[in-house]
């Protein structure tokens, strides 16, 4: 069990040197050359392994990726020697104007092909296999004709990246487009993930009196997602798994205690002998 690395907990984690089995940092947090905060993360990283996990990347952008954005992605790579390395199936730039937010793409053969050669440049440059996380969604496009777990498949398959699966994401957005999240992570390949995430999110009421499920990474694991986490452990074995915890943050000890819990699920279904690696 890893959890998210914040600035305002690098002291601590230092000082303290708490019992989580790796950190994550953003990769276009470390872009500038040097400063506190890689002299921080370096001393972390002789003490844990790091994950670095892409925001920005932009996979689903056909006009191809930014060279100068995968250039400084590598030199984060290649300095800190990740665990692993992740991305969004997302897009976030066009024109050359970037788009603070990971935007939805239509799934079909053609953004298939796109995102694949995207995957490829990608991996081809950093020299490492990447995961792909599963978006939050809360619109579909009527040119969507692939299912996101078979599109996720298409992309593994045709690039050999994994799949970073994110619960929450799944169960907001199963809960937002009206979805079964549990058929979902049914369908999700075991021997494809390479990752788990976890994380909070918020409810926003629309003036129609709909309920809008928002991936805002600033509160405790909803009690659903902790049930289908159950699952997906029950189904696919035990995973790296990370506590997210982007906005709202709280003290370090409270993502502790997330980790933890995570922990003693995934204990009690090995005490089962449930999970059999790369089962279903």
């Amino acid at each position: 069990m890893g959890v998210s690395l914040k600035t305002q907990h690098f002291a601590e984690v230092l000082a303290k040197k708490p019992s989580v089995a790796f950190f994550e940092v953003h990769a276009e947090n470390f872009m500038s050359g040097g400063g506190a905060h890689h002299r921080y993360l370096a001393a972390i990283s002789e003490h844990y392994p790091i994950s670095v996990h892409g925001v920005g990347m932009s996979l689903g952008s056909a006009a191809g990726l930014s060279h100068d954005h995968l250039k400084k992605f590598k030199r984060v790579v290649d300095r800190y020697d990740p665990l692993i390395v992740s991305e969004h199936l997302a897009w976030s730039s066009e024109g050359g104007f970037y788009l603070n937010d990971l935007l939805p793409l239509p799934l079909n053969a053609e953004s298939v092909k796109v995102v694949s050669d995207n995957i490829d440049q990608m991996q081809n440059a950093i020299g490492r296999k990447i995961l792909v996380e599963n978006p939050s969604a809360y619109m579909a496009f009527t040119e969507t004709d692939i299912p996101e777990p078979e599109y996720l498949t298409m992309l593994a398959e045709n690039t050999g990246c994994g799949i970073l699966l994110d619960v929450n994401n799944v169960y907001v957005s199963g809960a937002n487009m009206n979805w079964s999240a549990a058929k979902y992570l049914a369908e999700i390949p075991a021997d494809l993930v390479g990752e788990v995430h976890l994380a909070g999110h918020t409810l926003k009421d629309l003036e129609d009196g709909v309920q809008l499920r928002i991936d805002d990474h600033g509160s405790p694991v909803d009690d659903a997602v902790w049930e289908h986490f159950k699952d997906v452990t029950g189904n696919i074995g035990a995973r790296p798994t990370l506590i997210e915890w982007d906005t709202n943050i709280p003290a370090f000890d409270v993502l502790v205690m997330e980790a933890e819990k995570a922990s003693a699920i995934i204990a009690s279904i090995a005490s089962k002998g449930l999970g059999a690696e790369g089962n279903g």
